[in-house]
This record gives C-alpha cells, sequence and structure tokens, in this order.
C-alpha cells in the first residue's frame, strides 16, 4: 500500500485533511495514529485567528456539510511552539503543513517557520484565501496569483511545496499548470466549494457567514474529474480530495491520477473512517487484482 509524495513515502495513501484533524490529540483517543499515511493538520496562518461568528456549520443531508470556520487557529509561532512537538509525541509518519495567508508576506512567513520545523515534512499552501491587496479576490482564482504565492514561498523553503487548488474557478487547469510552472513539487485538490443553506422559519442563511465551504460525498464526482484533468495536464504528484469515505474512493482517486489522498467531512462523521479505511484496502486491492497501489496511479490517463 506505499506510495510517494515528492521523495518521501507514505506507508499508505490516506491522509487525514487539515481542517477536520486539528493536530491530531482528539483523534489519538480513538485509534493509533501511526496506522495513517500522513497527517495534514489544522490550517495555520500568521497571526492567531478566532474566525468567523457563530453558526458555522450547516448540514446537507447525506451529501456532506458546509462550513465556515474561517481559519481559526492559534497562530503559526503557537503551533511550532506547542502543538508540533506534542503531534510528533503521539505520530511517527509523514506530517503536512497547511498553511494560509491574506498576502504575499503572510505566505512566505508562516511557510519560511515551518520549513524550519523539524517535524514538518511537507508545507501545503492554500491558495483559497481573500487577497487583500487585491480587493479580496482569492489567490487561487487566477493562474497569475497562484504563481505568484508559488514563486515567492518556494524561494524562502527547502521542503516540498504543494499547492492546495480552489474548485471554485472556471479552469482549474490553468491555475494548476502556472504552479507547476512557478515551481510547485505537487498539488493538493480540491478544497470545499463555495455553498449556502437557508433557515426556511426565519428567513435567513444557517450560518453566519452566509456562504462557506461545501465538502462531502456532493463532490466527489467533481473532485475526481478535477484531479483526472490536472493529471493529465501536469507532471505534479497530486494528493486527490474532495468527499473520499471509502476504500473503493481511494482507488477510484489513484486511478484518477492522485499518489495520495485526504479524507475531510467523513472524519466528523465517522471518526474512525480512516482506519476503517486502511483495513478495507488490502481486499479491495485483491478483489481488483492490485498488487501494488503505486501501479494504478493515473491508470485512467
Amino acid at each position: 500500500m506505499k506510495t510517494r509524495l515528492s521523495n518521501i513515502e507514505l506507508k499508505n495513501p490516506v491522509i487525514p485533511a487539515s481542517g477536520t484533524y486539528g493536530f491530531g490529540e482528539e483523534f489519538s483517543e480513538v485509534y493509533d495514529l501511526n496506522i495513517l499515511g500522513g497527517i495534514s493538520f489544522k490550517g495555520t496562518t500568521r497571526e492567531a485567528r478566532y474566525g468567523n461568528a457563530l453558526p458555522r456549520i450547516a448540514e446537507c443531508g447525506g451529501y456532506g456539510m458546509i462550513n465556515a470556520v474561517g481559519l481559526q487557529n492559534p497562530g503559526v509561532e503557537h503551533v511550532v511552539a506547542h502543538e508540533l512537538p506534542r503531534l510528533r509525541e503521539l505520530y511517527k509518519g509523514v506530517v503536512i503543513a497547511n498553511v494560509s495567508g491574506f498576502s504575499i508576506e503572510d505566505y512566505v512567513y508562516t511557510s519560511q517557520l515551518m520549513d524550519q520545523a523539524p517535524e514538518v515534512d511537507i508545507i501545503e499552501v492554500n491558495i483559497s484565501c481573500p487577497n487583500v491587496h487585491n480587493g479580496g479576490m482569492a489567490f487561487g482564482t487566477s493562474p497569475e496569483a497562484a504563481a505568484e504565492v508559488t514563486r515567492a514561498v518556494k524561494a524562502a523553503t527547502r521542503k516540498p511545496i504543494y499547492m492546495k487548488l480552489s474548485p471554485n474557478v472556471t479552469d482549474i487547469v490553468s491555475i494548476a499548470k502556472a504552479c507547476e510552472e512557478a515551481g510547485a513539487d505537487g498539488l493538493c485538490l480540491i478544497n470545499t466549494m463555495l455553498g449556502m443553506r437557508i433557515d426556511i422559519r426565519r428567513r435567513q442563511p444557517i450560518i453566519a457567514n452566509r456562504y462557506g465551504g461545501y465538502s462531502g460525498p456532493g463532490i466527489y464526482p467533481i473532485a475526481l474529474r478535477m484531479v483526472n484533468q490536472v493529471a493529465r495536464a501536469t507532471s505534479l504528484p497530486i494528493i486527490g480530495c474532495g468527499g473520499i469515505s471509502s476504500a473503493e474512493d481511494v482507488v477510484e482517486m489513484m486511478m484518477a491520477g492522485a499518489s495520495a489522498v485526504e479524507i475531510g467531512a467523513a472524519n466528523l462523521v465517522t471518526p474512525t473512517v480512516c482506519k476503517d479505511i486502511i483495513d478495507a484496502l488490502p481486499d479491495v486491492m485483491a478483489a481488483n487484482r492490485i498488487e501494488h497501489l503505486s501501479e494504478i496511479i493515473g491508470a485512467v490517463n
């Protein structure tokens, strides 16, 4: 079940996604974290953030959920000093630092501190954040802005840089190619899609932020399509995410072109889902005559 991201080997392709796993401590009470291929810990910004006003979550039946948490986190300096040493006590595998920012300077500062942290193996750069110097448009919605962040972070770091792409765009391939040309070591896609729910009794949006990120099984076919499009257009390793909740989903996503996967919303519904998927993978591989997962990456490309 081994796979690779850049020059880093993972014992299996299953990685809990940032934003749904905290820093792993709560889940360590449910199962041994060391069964995981990797962990992408809670999205971190330069300064501490409380996040958006409550309520922040709206359920969408069996199709997923909308969240507008707003990158609540204690800030990069606290994370590096306190959270990462604690995480390393619990987990010895591959650690992925998810970083966010509202300016190029933010991304560079936060990425540099993560680059210097011995616990971090890969830096995952979330470019779905609004650029405060450009009217609030997300960095990941234009090839030029995505490339600018990529170049700046690459120039300031040595560890592998994986750009996490937003699906809220017309052409995700052009953005992926811009990141590749700017020096990205890999890509992660997709982030959440913009969605909304309304409380029909109050005639008001359910979440205080009005709109939020839609995740869960409902976006899986879209994520699969985008991963396949990007895999066919670039030569970068891809972490596929978006609605994955079973071992079959993992195999399908890898056939689309992903080298590893991230499990997001499913962790909030079934806390053991990552363990369940890892346990089920050998049987799914055997049933589909797969000897090594590495052989199926991009099988339908």
